[in-house]
């Protein structure tokens, strides 16, 4: 044994056996067969909890996949055909579609089902065996051919069926010839001529200086008459900036009476100016002569955020949660009907453009639904639940005083309305900061239609006159996106197009006459 203890074989299994001693953790470590790499049962001692023991998968001398590990759909590009889910509160909030890429992709698809999944080929169908008449009722036993010929060739010319390939061959424009790749149908869709999309300019044609324009969400001190004037509220003076001549012209100035512009609107036709000021009074001027016609020095006990007109019709809504209407053709400085439905300010009317129902926001984040010619709902309960929007109803009393509908669906201070010119009864409401959803409400029974986070806070709402768009603006908000002008294609509530250059909040905004 001494000889081999002292042989080299003996020193090197010495030195194996003292290499396998400093290196504890191996020896844990499962045996492996060297000829087919495959793991022997050895389970390794004193293996505790605490001592966790890294293994390695083996694998034998066949490599079989496994599918468990691997998603089907990412692996094949397989689209989800299901509805959008549920949007959650950390979703994507959307972006401006690009239009091209959106038509080169749809083209694009297209052509990629036809060439890798052409449709069949038409082929030429049996003949079928001529039916007997109705007054035979037995089937004629099958004859042998009157014609001796059994083999029978004719002209490719001649031929009754044009499917066979010597046909095909006989047409010029065959796919035979064509040195085209793609197959005929998708060279007619590349050469058909494309869908002229339309383009919004993204840089604003003329900028005006605004200076003392009150940052405060809660008012709203811009207004576009139909005479193609618009009235800008700075401080305690109002500006009138003529569209097609570019004339400005000061149309009045409160700092006599220590006063401050809080809201301006125009009345639908003609050139009156209502202007509602921090201390609750309210004025009428003519803008043509640049004379006040009518002065309401009580017309609230606290300042006046918002007026909508309608026809000889005043609403004003104020921080003192009240709805005042006035016909500014009687003398009588009194209001003829008082509203109260809002808990906190009134910071947001519009009336529709029928004249029908009145839509009021309020600081509460509630929206009230009002009907001064006195309609009814035919049933009342009390309250209810239309669609996915919480809905009080409020038009019991009869009154008229009390809210037709009042929606409670918004999270935040309602400032932004708008009614849909092109469907009757469609209301369109924007929440602030907490909200930042665009929601649309059926007048007619109550419900929500459909909302929209825009993640950031909606400013103001308008209609284009001309498309089935929306116009929001916008400011503070949770994206690196804020302070930008966003137009929506409705129903589908796909973004058109997002304007950007303002570095503060939008708060006012105002559309031309021509919905240009």
């Amino acid at each position: 044994m001494s000889g081999l203890k002292n042989s080299p074989f003996g020193k090197r299994l010495r030195a194996t056996h003292q290499d396998n001693e400093e290196d504890g953790p191996r020896r844990n470590r499962q045996r492996v067969n060297p000829i087919f790499y495959t793991a022997t049962a050895s389970t390794p001692k004193d293996v505790t909890p605490e001592s966790p023991v890294t293994t390695r998968d083996m694998y034998g001398d066949r490599f079989v996949p496994s599918r468990d590990a691997g998603d089907m759909r990412t692996s094949y590009h397989l689209m989800d055909e299901s509805g959008p889910s549920t949007p959650s509160k950390s979703r994507i909030i959307p972006t401006e579609s690009d239009a091209l890429k959106e038509q080169a992709n749809a083209i694009f698809t297209s052509i990629l089902h036809t060439e890798v999944t052409p449709p069949s080929p038409r082929r030429p169908t049996s003949p079928q065996r001529p039916t007997t008449s109705s007054s035979a009722t037995t089937t004629l036993p099958p004859s042998t051919p009157t014609r001796k010929r059994i083999f029978h060739y004719t002209s490719p010319a001649t031929s009754a069926n044009p499917s066979t390939p010597t046909r095909r061959l006989d047409t010029p424009t065959d796919e035979a010839y064509s040195m085209s790749p793609v197959r005929a149908e998708s060279r007619q869709l590349l050469e058909s001529p494309r869908r002229q999309l339309r383009s919004v300019c993204k840089t604003p044609y003329r900028v005006l200086d605004a200076p003392d324009l009150a940052d405060d969400f809660y008012l709203n001190l811009v207004d576009w008459s139909n005479t193609n004037v618009l009235g800008v509220g700075l401080g305690s003076c109002v500006y009138l900036w003529t569209a097609h001549n570019a004339a400005v012209s000061k149309l009045c100035d409160l700092a006599g009476s220590n006063d401050t512009v809080s809201s301006v609107s125009w009345v639908q036709k003609g050139t009156l100016l209502a202007i509602g000021t921090l201390s609750g009074r309210m004025h009428i001027y003519d803008a043509n002569t640049l004379q006040v016609q009518r002065s309401y020095n009580n017309a609230h006990t606290q300042r006046i955020g918002a007026l909508a007109w309608n026809a000889h019709i005043l609403s004003s809504g104020s921080r003192d949660r009240m709805v005042h209407h006035r016909d500014v053709r009687e003398p009588s400085h009194r209001p003829f009907k008082r509203c109260t439905g809002h808990r906190q300010e009134v910071c947001g009317l519009k009336w529709a453009r029928d004249g029908g129902p009145l839509a009021s926001g309020g600081n509460d984040n509630k929206v009230c639904i009002w009907d001064l010619r006195g309609s009814k709902r035919a049933s009342v309960t009390g309250s209810s639940t239309s669609g996915s929007g919480s809905v009080e109803d409020a038009g019991g009393s009869g009154s008229g005083d009390a809210p037709l509908w009042k929606f409670h669906e918004h999270t935040a201070a309602v400032k932004a309305l708008a009614w849909d010119p092109h469907v009757s009864g469609v209301l369109a409401t924007g929440g602030g900061t907490q909200d930042k959803h665009i929601r649309f409400w059926n007048t007619f029974n109550g419900t929500m239609l459909s909302e929209l986070d825009t993640g950031s806070q909606v400013c103001n709402l308008i209609w284009s006159l001309t498309s089935h768009e929306l116009v929001s603006t916008h400011g503070f908000s949770s994206t690196t996106a804020q302070n930008q002008i966003c137009i929506w294609k409705y129903p589908t509530l796909n973004m058109v197009a997002s304007l950007t250059g303002h570095t503060h909040r939008v708060l006012y905004l105002a559309m031309s006459p021509d919905g240009e």
